[in-house]
């Protein structure tokens, strides 16, 4: 039965031929290269990722900085949450809205962001494209995002 399949009827399910696999592949190898980095800072790559977000704003909505790391409340409540413990970031309502959630940077997580300065440098390091292969990279992930966000 198995050796009655038309293989070719079935080209679009080899994993060879899938956008997805090495995008994956990708993902889950730069956030493995990412781990010594921010084991020494006791992070998560989210954890980081979040953490980007707050050095950059200061302070943000929950639903704003949900919207920006592409994560649902289920994944980010917890990752405040830790980061709050750190004492890295602080958590609290709106006094304008009690539905708005805003997440503000404490001076501990600014401090901290001296800690992760180097850390994109080194991560350029372990990538070795170079920086037209990055930036050519970067601008096809992005139109890629872009365009299943208007779906």
């Amino acid at each position: 039965m198995i050796d009655e399949l038309n293989d070719n009827e079935f080209e679009g399910l080899k994993l060879k031929n899938q956008l997805c696999f090495p995008l994956y592949v990708c993902s889950k190898e730069i956030v493995r290269m990412y781990r010594p980095f921010l084991d020494a800072l006791d992070m998560t790559y989210t954890q980081y990722i979040t953490m980007m977000v707050l050095w950059e704003e200061k302070k943000i909505s929950a639903k704003e900085l949900g919207h920006r790391l592409f994560l649902d409340s289920g994944t980010l409540t917890p990752v405040m949450k830790s980061l709050e413990n750190k004492g890295y970031m602080r958590r609290y309502r709106s006094p304008e809205d009690e539905r708005v959630l805003i997440a503000e940077l404490t001076e501990e997580g600014a401090l901290l962001r001296q800690k992760a300065a180097d850390i994109p440098v080194q991560m350029a390091s372990c990538v070795k494209l170079s920086p037209e292969e990055g930036r050519q990279l970067y601008d096809l992930l992005y139109k890629i995002i872009s365009r299943m966000e208007n779906e």
